[in-house]
């Protein structure tokens, strides 16, 4: 079937797909480095100090050479392949069924993204749990699909949903917020920007504001949710991992891996919707 006969909702999880694997190959390493942080056992590397990115990186390719910082980068585009395509194609279902003559408000807007992301986080869980595993490092798996059958296996069905309540929390607010800033920040923009060709780089830079302010709200909930899907046994409950973290690390452990997690959300999600609204422009659909 051709893309141009193709229904609206198809058309927009093609160009959703195309712009999360793109922005997924790009900042990779930055979700290896923002989940390596996380995970550190104490609050410092061997020999002292406190662990930063660069300290983080430099381990990384010495121990694992240049392409451990892309490892998990195979259940990544699992994930992000068929998620990114079901949030955009949501999303655009969801606005022409419930806006179709006029821009969402704020709170509209909340929900829309809020409700796009439910529906692609509950749908991609396993692999989000997997890619977790992959980029944690403590994990050898052969392969995306050897990886979901050796946790049915030894752990179970369910530890391929470990994280669920957590992943929501981070991901849920973390859309609804970031659609509306999105919305709110381009609606800010000049009318003439967006029909010139600089309007790429102004919705990539409202994208780049939204992604900063949604990613520091929701950073505690994605350091929850690393620890319960790496360790299920461990945390049986969300609470539980809330518990750990803040015995170990204090407040500040629920901001671990923030810098990494902000670059790469914010940069991820503002190529995602620059090419998404390009690419739907081009095949004459409104976004």
């Amino acid at each position: 079937m051709e893309l141009s006969l193709a229904h609206p909702a198809v058309k927009a999880f093609m160009c959703g797909s195309l712009s999360g694997t793109c922005s997924t190959l790009l900042f990779q390493p930055l979700d290896v480095v923002k989940t390596r942080l996380q995970t550190l056992q104490g609050g410092a590397h061997p020999g002292s100090g406190r662990v930063g990115m660069v300290t983080v990186i430099l381990s990384v390719v010495r121990t694992e050479k240049l392409l451990g910082l892309w490892k998990g980068v195979s259940p990544s585009f699992a994930r992000t392949i068929p998620g990114v395509g079901i949030y955009f194609s949501s999303y655009f279902s969801m606005k022409q069924r419930f806006f179709p003559d006029r821009p969402p408000g704020a709170l509209e807007a909340v929900l829309l993204g809020a409700g796009s992301r439910t529906v692609a986080g509950v749908c991609m869980l396993p692999v989000t749990v997997i890619k977790t595993r992959f980029e944690s490092g403590r994990y050898n798996y052969g392969g995306v699909l050897a990886a979901l059958r050796s946790v049915c296996q030894t752990e179970g069905p369910w530890a391929l949903f470990s994280g669920l309540a957590a992943t929501l929390l981070r991901d849920v607010p973390f859309s609804g917020l970031y659609v509306m800033f999105y919305t709110e920040a381009k609606g800010a923009m000049p009318q003439e920007i967006h029909s010139s060709p600089y309007a790429p780089m102004g919705n990539f830079t409202c994208g780049m504001m939204a992604g900063i302010l949604a990613s520091l709200v929701t950073q505690p909930a994605d350091v929850v949710k690393t620890h319960v899907q790496i360790s299920p046994q461990r945390f049986r409950r969300t609470a539980d991992a809330v518990r750990y973290v803040y015995t170990e690390h204090g407040v500040s452990g629920f901001f671990r891996g923030a810098v990494p997690r902000s670059l790469r959300r914010t940069m991820m999600a503002a190529m995602a919707w620059t090419l998404y609204e390009r690419l739907m422009a081009q095949l004459g659909l409104k976004s």
